[in-house]
């Protein structure tokens, strides 16, 4: 290994905070060195999230170089043989104490975190095998536009992704567009946009017809979404910014609303790392109040007979099924709604029912984990 890349990696470590997570430090970083060979730079992506990801194991060595070094030995061992790591020493330094009282932490989620992150592409509609021999993706079969790319060229300048024929998304929030099910000609509004990954999904399966309003609190979201919406050729909706209070951006009512809420991200601890040891109890709990008032506000905007969607990239009780009971406590004129679950490739548990909530680990798909409940407004 070159040891320039530990130098390079340990920067990017130095630079990471709290405010400003490993992933934003690491492009800043790679950005001033235009210089360093592809290969290069991916090795210190790698590095990177390889020292978050087994943190708690490398406290003790003395000097980054020497923590980097058994990051990587750690990272061979467990890829060899993922029980070579004692479950018990999972517990104790995989996640921080305090998930445990607010969520299950079970030995496959534990295993799941310390295994590499698939990358997940999300073809245009009926194009997923046109794909995956263009690129030589990995297809599942329970999702045919979705496949893994295990190549090393930068996907991002390929003519494949400039002509809009892919997304980078992973599984589960391919599930979500997919549990949403919007028809041409609907209309839809995607409360928190964000940069607009799920409405690029949902504008696919839509076939670019109807109409689809993205609002999100932060105006250079937005403007990424612009971006992003025409070099894919998505063009049947709206941008509008939305604080999340009670006032709409909109007075129209909705054939479905997607709440894809801001949380926590403890479903995305095996892709990010880094926040395992950044996120925190009151994190969650104030993240859970928020979430609560969106999903609220949004129903108002739900025509009679339609459907809301709530979904989180979280785990935690407070940000799921507390705030799922807190709306069915609250919103009477709303009715849980099934999830085709089984058509996706996941399995329910049988003590749940058939309207129950949705709860994807991250061990189930290969992907993040998610959940995702559902509404219809009663007429």
């Amino acid at each position: 290994m070159n040891c320039s890349v530990y130098e390079i990696a340990a920067e990017v470590i130095r630079s990471a905070s709290r405010d400003k997570p490993a992933d934003a430090a690491l492009r800043e970083v790679l950005k001033q060195m235009r210089d360093l060979p592809p290969f290069d730079a991916a090795e210190v992506s790698k590095t990177v999230f390889l020292y978050y990801r087994w943190h708690d194991w490398i406290r003790d060595e003395r000097g980054e170089d020497a923590k980097m070094r058994r990051t990587r030995r750690l990272a061979e061992r467990f890829r060899a043989n993922p029980t070579s790591i004692p479950i018990a020493e999972l517990r104790a330094k995989a996640v921080p104490e305090w998930t445990t009282a607010q969520m299950e932490v079970s030995d496959a989620w534990l295993r799941s975190l310390q295994s590499e992150p698939k990358l997940w592409l999300r073809a245009r509609r009926g194009h997923g095998k046109e794909l995956a021999g263009k690129l030589g993706l990995a297809r599942t079969l329970a999702l045919p536009d979705a496949g893994v790319y295990e190549g090393e060229a930068d996907l991002f300048k390929s003519p494949e992704f400039h002509a809009g024929e892919f997304e980078i998304q992973d599984i589960a929030s391919q599930v979500v567009g997919l549990l949403c099910n919007p028809k041409p000609g609907e209309t839809w509004w995607d409360a928190c946009a964000g940069e607009g990954g799920k409405l690029l999904h949902l504008s696919d399966l839509m076939e670019n017809k109807g109409l689809i309003w993205a609002s999100d609190r932060s105006a250079w979201r937005l403007q990424k979404l612009k971006r992003r919406t025409a070099r894919a050729n998505a063009f049947n909706y709206r941008a509008a910014l939305w604080d999340g209070g009670a006032k709409p951006p909109t007075k129209t009512k909705f054939d479905g609303v997607l709440v894809d809420a801001p949380c926590s991200g403890i479903g995305t601890w095996q892709r990010n790392p880094h926040a395992r040891w950044t996120t925190n109890l009151t994190d969650v709990l104030e993240l859970a109040g928020a979430q609560t008032r969106l999903l609220a506000h949004a129903a108002a905007s739900v025509k009679p007979g339609r459907r809301l969607i709530y979904s989180v990239c979280t785990l935690t009780r407070a940000e799921t099924t507390e705030v799922v009971d807190a709306f069915n406590a609250t919103q009477t004129q709303f009715e849980p709604m099934e999830l085709p679950a089984a058509q996706l490739g996941i399995a329910k548990s049988r003590a749940q029912s058939s309207a129950a909530p949705l709860t994807i680990w991250p061990q189930d798909l290969g992907g993040n984990g998610m959940f995702v409940a559902a509404w219809r407004r009663k007429s």
